[in-house]
């Protein structure tokens, strides 16, 4: 019975993070703020979105979100004064364009050329060898003899 209340607890933490005062009185704004807050890397935590950390960083963030959002920004615009802010790390999903594409793209090339490694090394493997000759069975019967 403890491990399912500690499960449970684990599994619903995340939504201790986001404070009651920090919430807006609107409903849409307040779903936009968590939708976004999502995406926002905290810079403490750095593998936890803004609204699941409980850092005090995260939380400062949350509020800066969403005053940027009541006072009328859009959903791109409060990303791009983040990152502006921030630097592109607070991404959790970065942008696929510039220096980033490499990074995207590196992981599926080397797959693909330790596949086709693999399937070169494989395939020149040699056959494997014929019987002896009579020659080398003789030379092997000497040498085997007592």
């Amino acid at each position: 019975m403890k491990r399912i209340v500690f499960i449970l607890a684990l599994i619903a933490s995340p939504l201790w993070a986001v404070q009651p005062d920090e919430m807006l009185d609107d409903p849409v704004l307040e779903d936009r703020a968590r939708e976004i807050s999502q995406g926002i890397r905290c810079p403490v935590c750095q593998n936890e979105s803004i609204d699941e950390s409980s850092a005090t960083l995260a939380g400062e963030l949350r509020i800066v979100l969403r005053e940027r959002l009541v006072a009328g920004d859009s959903d791109q615009e409060v990303v791009d004064y983040l990152v502006a802010r921030y630097g592109e790390f607070v991404l959790l999903n970065p942008t696929k364009t510039g220096a980033n594409l490499i990074l995207w793209l590196s992981a599926p090339v080397m797959l693909l050329l330790a596949l086709a490694i693999g399937f070169v090394t494989l395939r020149r493997k040699t056959a494997p060898p014929e019987a002896l000759s009579a020659e080398e069975k003789a030379a092997l019967d000497e040498i085997m003899r007592p």
